[in-house]
Order: C-alpha cells, then sequence, then structure tokens
C-alpha cells in the first residue's frame, strides 16, 4: 500500500488503516437524542382572557360618557380609579373601566331568567304487586304529549325589555349617526323602565342627552333614557321593569321625544332586537 508516496508494509498499512476506520466509527458531535413518541403530548392549556385595558382619557371625554362606553357606573370607575373628584379628569390620563382581579362591581345586578312552568316530576314505574290497580285507573287518563314539556329557561343574559314609552319609533338605530332609537310622544308622557336595574346616573352632565338617567340591568346590559322634562328617580335607586321613572321632554333636543339606548358591554345596540314586536 502506497499512502503519500510511501510504501507501507502490511504492519504500517494495518495500523493506518485501524486508525482511518476508528475515525470514521467515532464522530467528533455527540448522537441526536432519541424522541419518545411513545408518550402523551403535554395538555395545552388555554389562556385565561385578559380583563380589558386601561382607557386614555380624550378631549371632550367626561366621566360620564366613558362610563357609558364601557358599561359601567361612572362611581365604581371614580372609586377604581381613586378619583377625589370626578369631574376633574384630564386629557391622556389612563383610566381603570373594569373592576379589578377578584372583584365586582357593586352596581352589577343580579337578573333572573323568566321564570318557565315547572315540569311535574316523573312518576316511579309500579311494581309488579301493585301494577294490577293503577293500571285500570289510568287507562281512562289521556298520556302526555311531549309537545307540552316546558321549553328550556332563558338565559339570564338574553333579557325581557320592554318598550320605555308607548308613541311610535320616529328614528331608527345608527351605529355612527344614532346610537339608540327615538320615540315620539307629548311632553309629560311616562318614560318606563324598560327592565329591572339600578340607576346609575340621573341627571344633565352630557352633552346632547339632556336630562338623562341610565339603568345598569346586568354585568352585560345598560339602557339609557334621554331628553326628559323631569326625572322621578335618583342614582343607586332600584326600579321595576314598567315603573315610571322620568317624563317625556325636549330637553337638548329639536322635539318632545325620547331617546332610548341599549348597551351590551358598552356597546350600542340595535334596540328593536331586543324589544317585544309592536
Amino acid at each position: 500500500m502506497i499512502i503519500s508516496g510511501r510504501r507501507w508494509g502490511d504492519g504500517g498499512a494495518g495500523i493506518m488503516l485501524a486508525l482511518w476506520l476508528s475515525g470514521c466509527a467515532s464522530p467528533s458531535h455527540p448522537p441526536a437524542p432519541v424522541e419518545d413518541r411513545t408518550r402523551a403530548a403535554p395538555a395545552v392549556v388555554a389562556p385565561t382572557p385578559a380583563s380589558p385595558g386601561p382607557y386614555r382619557v380624550r378631549p371632550g371625554d367626561t366621566l360620564t360618557r366613558i362610563a357609558l362606553d364601557h358599561g359601567q357606573s361612572w362611581r365604581d370607575l371614580a372609586r377604581w380609579n381613586q378619583l377625589s373628584n370626578p369631574d376633574r379628569i384630564e386629557v391622556g390620563q389612563l383610566l381603570r373601566v373594569a373592576p379589578p382581579e377578584g372583584s365586582e362591581s357593586p352596581s352589577a345586578v343580579v337578573v333572573t331568567p323568566i321564570a318557565e312552568p315547572p315540569v311535574a316530576p316523573s312518576v316511579p314505574a309500579a311494581s309488579a304487586s301493585t301494577a294490577a290497580a293503577p293500571a285500570a285507573a289510568s287507562a281512562s287518563a289521556p298520556a302526555a304529549s311531549p309537545a307540552t314539556a316546558s321549553p328550556p329557561a332563558r338565559p339570564p343574559a338574553e333579557m325581557a325589555f320592554a318598550w320605555p314609552a308607548q308613541g311610535p319609533a320616529i328614528a331608527g338605530f345608527d351605529e355612527v349617526r344614532n346610537k339608540g332609537i327615538d320615540i315620539a310622544g307629548r311632553a309629560g308622557d311616562p318614560v318606563l323602565a324598560a327592565a329591572d336595574g339600578q340607576v346609575v346616573y340621573a341627571g344633565a352632565g352630557l352633552r346632547g342627552y339632556g336630562n338623562l338617567i341610565i339603568i345598569k340591568h346586568s354585568a352585560t346590559y345598560l339602557t339609557a333614557y334621554a331628553h326628559n322634562q323631569r326625572l322621578l328617580v335618583q342614582e343607586d335607586q332600584r326600579v321595576k321593569q314598567g315603573q315610571k321613572i322620568a317624563e317625556m321632554g325636549s330637553s337638548d333636543a329639536d322635539r318632545v321625544k325620547l331617546h332610548f339606548e341599549i348597551r351590551r358591554n358598552g356597546k350600542p345596540v340595535d334596540p328593536v332586537k331586543l324589544l317585544p314586536p309592536r
């Protein structure tokens, strides 16, 4: 064997061949680890949704406006942000608009779902020793129809709202130009609470709404009643559906009317879709 121009004997060639094979059999990098695919993959836990971040105050904002747009009470916002004077907020200021973690808003109203007729409990089958007598008595009784079974209860989030005034709707919902509906009427006509709840605002501090009432019905829903002539309820007062809360008027409006809004998590929704048909 000739390597690098030299002839080696059988012994030298054997040594070199052994060294060369040894180098090939011992790589410089350690072998890749073997993945055990027989074990089950760890369960993936979905992250907990984060609460809404802080809101940055814009020019023209008021605490009442911010609270309405986030489905909260202005009192709660003042408490969460430790505002000694709720009328003084600054442009660019960051405000908490959701309850601190682990706490609930005291203005939250627990909404009970609409009650449905109770379903009669099923009677267990009679034993063989007593089956004869009841069988004769029940032979003439009509069998219960599956169609008469009570439907499932309405989820609490789907509230049953009632019309807040008797007049016709004169302006429909538009998410940009009209965040509710306008209902016609005469000065002094009754304005009624659309559902049970707690009054979280009663005043005239929100430009464009005149004498305004805001009622919180649950952690999800608010309703607003604007342009009233006279307010008949106070903040923190509990009201019932159909209760007279104000008298219709034209405050901060071009005519007598009720401007009515329904807010879901602070976002305006079309009231007609949640009100009973007329």
